[in-house]
């Protein structure tokens, strides 16, 4: 819920028309009550977020036609959503990226000198995405 209720709120001296104006809002807005997601919405999204998991350069559309492989029946425009919700968005090169912000610090290559010359002389890992039985762990570098 948000918190609209704590700024609006019946009051026997400024009615809620008022209230709403006050702060610019409209009125509907403060009547909303949000719907939480249905069981099968959860289900898709939990499938939605496997796929993406096994195929991270899917798009909606890939993604869409998998599903309907799968049996379901679904438009293009609920996986959009779905995916918007849970902030999932397919991995591809993106424009400008190499170009660094105004104010970026750029980190050394530690293996710049390093001649790699053997097997398990260097190794490396990256765990930025770990699905969990409650959930998404999600670290950021």
């Amino acid at each position: 819920m948000t918190c609209l209720h704590t700024l609006v709120g019946p009051d026997p001296r400024v009615s809620v028309r008022h209230q709403c104006e006050l702060l610019e809002l409209c009125r509907s807005s403060y009547y909303y009550e949000p719907w939480p997601e249905t069981p099968e919405n959860l289900a898709l999204m939990r499938r939605l977020d496997e796929l993406h998991l096994e195929h991270p350069v899917y798009g909606r559309r890939k993604l869409t036609v998998l599903l309907r492989q799968e049996g379901l029946t679904l438009n293009r425009k609920r996986v959009v959503r779905l995916l918007r919700v849970m902030g999932i968005e397919a991995i591809y090169a993106k424009p400008k990226l190499s170009v660094p912000r105004p104010g970026h610090q750029i980190f050394p290559y530690l293996l710049a000198d390093l001649a790699v010359t053997g097997p398990d002389q260097v190794w490396c890992a990256d765990i930025t995405y770990v699905p969990m039985a409650r959930g998404l762990c999600i670290w950021w570098r």
